[in-house]
């Protein structure tokens, strides 16, 4: 085994503890196009280790996949990812834009994805409730297929955010089984001001706090209309519908 030693896999192996990431403020990426995607980034990448160099037995005792990848690279977090005050988000928010805050979403594999559709979609950013799963969890990032790259995420108060967006004339639209119909509704991309899509919890939904504060009740109807088959749609693929439908709106 060369190039790496024990206490260094046993490190890289230990990041795929949050406690440990967030302390070292570190996290990992595999595979090849994943880290060719953080290399190009603004992220600061700090070690890249191939398996042709380390070997096959040292990757395998790092990696967090079932089949260990041919590269691996341990990359910085970004120092905004968790903001103390929603009002240091102010500014951002001036610009307008069309932004999704996550109100506890806790499926690596959701989150994964809405990255996936914030980056086709071309979301500003997005915001998530402190209790979100996290971002840097090596199922989450694997699953973003490189969106965790280009789209920025912060996780912040998402009620004293969604205040602030009301405050500049901005609008919070959340999905709901008494919202109005979605496609019968106007809808800001945020051309003006600031505009939030909240994405609730897979189980609860939109939590009460940030229930009393969405200005805009939206409902993704089924078909037929007074025949649903299913009890609710996936938060990520209630995500897809939504967004595409206010993107819809500027073509």
């Amino acid at each position: 085994m060369s190039g790496i030693s024990n206490n260094q896999i046993k490190f890289i192996k230990s990041l795929q503890q949050k406690k440990v990431r967030d302390e070292h403020g570190l996290f990992i990426v595999e595979g090849e196009k994943m880290v060719d995607e953080a290399v190009s980034s603004p992220f600061k990448v700090e070690t890249i280790y191939r398996r042709d160099e380390i070997g096959d037995e040292a990757m395998g005792r790092m990696t967090a996949l079932a089949n260990p990848s041919p590269v691996l690279a341990v990359v910085r977090k970004p120092e905004d990812s968790y903001i103390k005050d929603a009002s240091e988000l102010q500014p951002l928010l001036q610009e307008g834009g069309l932004y999704l805050a996550l109100d506890a979403i806790r499926d690596p594999g959701n989150l994964g994805t809405i990255l996936r559709i914030a980056d086709w979609f071309g979301i500003k950013a997005v915001f998530a409730a402190p209790d979100t799963v996290d971002l840097f969890n090596p199922k989450v990032v694997q699953s973003t297929m490189g969106a965790i790259f280009r789209v920025k995420m912060h996780y912040v108060d998402l009620p004293a955010l969604a205040e602030i967006v009301l405050a500049q004339g901005g609008k919070v639209y959340g999905t709901f089984l008494d919202g109005k119909n979605i496609y019968q509704r106007e809808l800001s991309n945020g051309d003006d001001a600031p505009s939030v899509i909240v994405i609730g919890n897979e189980s609860n939904g939109i939590s009460e706090s940030m229930s009393r504060l969405v200005s805009d009740r939206l409902y993704i109807p089924p078909y037929p209309v007074d025949d649903p088959g299913s009890e609710s749609l996936n938060a990520a693929i209630a995500t897809s519908i939504t967004v595409a439908e206010f993107r819809r709106r500027k073509y």
